[in-house]
This record gives structure tokens, sequence and C-alpha cells, in this order.
């Protein structure tokens, strides 16, 4: 994919529309993939962020790290178990799961963000209980056989009170996907529906979703973009869109839906992905709105 050939100050010369159109808005990015493994795509996103802080948006991200903490069961001797593409989260993956997403990986963007010259506070969702969480109740289809994931949970509520005040305070929110239930245990979240849950809480105007893929793809392989809600559902019914690209378009659905002006699912393969979708007209992905 890009090696950073495309000219981001050309970009920015042309998009003072795009800033103007967007200063005070809130924006969540969700941030996973390659961006967040390959050391040039790390920093691009970084000083994407603070280039959006700098020019007046609100910037959240909202990161995975299912990689970071595979690596870090397998130094320990652990097997990693997937069902559904979910891991099978007992209390010692749960423990490593803190470590890993509301430490290491947390940390690790904040310093980025601090090295590009912006302010950042990493948080996790059990910070002022800003994910209230419940434990997810997975059934393998077509038998319905309900499976315990043990830690792994939904979004039951969001209380937005502590980004708000951050935002304030003109920081940058870096959230790890992990929320505490009414039990009182800790659950891992997929960091995508996080995402979209933050963005409907706040009205975002924006929801973005880094993907290792140039976005949704038609039959043909030719990407879609400017879909509204009507047509995505008509492509789901078809079955253009399926397997692991359906939980990512739900969550845009959902978004954009429930009050979001527009969800992107773009390839955080291509260097300054984010501004190139929020500044030019062809943007690198696949951009939904609801509909008219």
């Amino acid at each position: 994919m890009s090696d950073g050939t495309h000219n981001i100050a050309s970009v920015l010369t042309e998009s003072l529309p795009y800033i103007q159109k967007f200063q005070g808005k809130t924006i969540v990015i969700k941030y996973g993939g390659n961006a967040m493994i390959d050391e040039a795509l790390k920093s691009s996103f970084a000083r994407d962020i603070v280039l959006m802080k700098s020019v007046g948006m609100n910037p959240i991200v909202v990161h995975g790290g299912g990689p970071q903490i595979g690596k870090t069961l397998e130094k320990i001797g652990k097997e990693s178990e997937f069902i559904g593409g979910m891991r099978v989260t007992d209390s010692e993956t749960m423990d490593v799961v803190e470590m890993v997403l509301g430490g290491l990986v947390n940390k690790e963007i904040v310093n980025l963000i601090h090295q590009h010259g912006g302010h950042s506070i990493g948080l996790t969702g059990k910070d002022g209980s800003l994910i209230t969480a419940k434990k997810l109740q997975h059934d393998i289809k077509p038998t319905s056989e309900i499976i315990d994931l043990g830690h792994v949970g939904e979004v039951d509520e969001i209380d937005t009170s502590v980004i708000e005040l951050l935002l304030k305070g003109d920081f940058i929110p870096v959230i790890a996907p992990i929320g505490v239930g009414e039990d009182g245990f800790s659950y891992n979240i997929n960091a995508d529906l996080v995402a979209g849950s933050i963005a409907q809480a706040l009205d975002a105007e924006k929801l973005i979703l880094l993907t290792n893929t140039s976005g949704l793809l038609d039959a043909d392989g030719e990407l879609l973009t400017g879909l509204d809600a009507r047509t995505v559902d008509g492509l789901i019914n078809d079955g253009t869109i399926y397997g692991g690209m359906l939980p990512k378009i739900d969550c845009a659905l959902s978004a954009v839906k429930d009050g979001v002006k527009a969800a992107h699912i773009i390839d955080g393969r291509v260097s300054h992905a984010v501004l190139l979708e929020i500044f030019t007209d062809n943007g690198v992905g696949t951009l939904i709105t609801c509909n008219d």
C-alpha cells in the first residue's frame, strides 16, 4: 500500500473548507490493524490526530491491541483460544488484557501523540465509570448454543462526563476498550463497538474505523463509498457484505442510525489515512451516512 507518497502538504493547502466545516466537531477514531504495528504508520497517525486537534477539531481515539495481547500471552506460556472470532478471556487472560491494553498499548499511543506536540490522556473504560459493561452472551449458530467466553463484554452504558472534561481541558482522550460490570468484574470489549457507542453517546460528527482493507468492496472488488444506510442494508441482504466486514458495517450503521453524521471505514495501511479521508473529496475508504 502507500509508502507515504501522498503529498499531505498539498492536501492541507486545499483543505481549508473542511477545516472550517469541522471546527469544534467531535470525531471518534478506532485505531487498530497495521496502523498500530508499522512504525511509519504509527507516526503518521499520531501527527494526523495532533493536527486535527490543532485546527479546532475534537479527536477521540479508541484503540485495540489483539496482536499485542496474543504476544504477551505467548510469552507467559498461555495459549489463546478464539470462538467466533472472539478471544476466550478467563481471569488470568483478563489480567493480561488490562496490562497490555490499559498499560503498554495505551501509554505508547499517548507518548506518540506527545512526541508530535499534542496533549493526551490515556484511560480505560473503567476510569470515571466511562463504560459500564455487561457479559456478552455468545451463541453459536445454527445451534444457538450459549458459549461462555469469560470476561468478554458488550457496552451497557456510556458516561461521557470524563471525556467531556478532557475535551474542555484541550486534551486528546485515548481510550482502551475495557469496561466494568455491575458485578464488579472487568470486561474486554470489541474496540469497534466501543468507538461506535462513544460516538453515539457524544452525537459525534464522524466515526472513523481504521482497517487492513481498502473499505467496503462490491462483488467485483471495487471500492464502494457515498452509501446511505438503506443501500448498506440492501448490500447485506443480497450477500455483498458478509463475513469479517459485517461487524464493522453493523457498527457503522448503528452509529449513523443513532445520530452520528457519518461513519467511515478506511484503509489504515495508507499513510495519513485519517486526514486524507476527512480533508479530500475522494477519501481513502467507504463513507456511510444515514438515509436522506
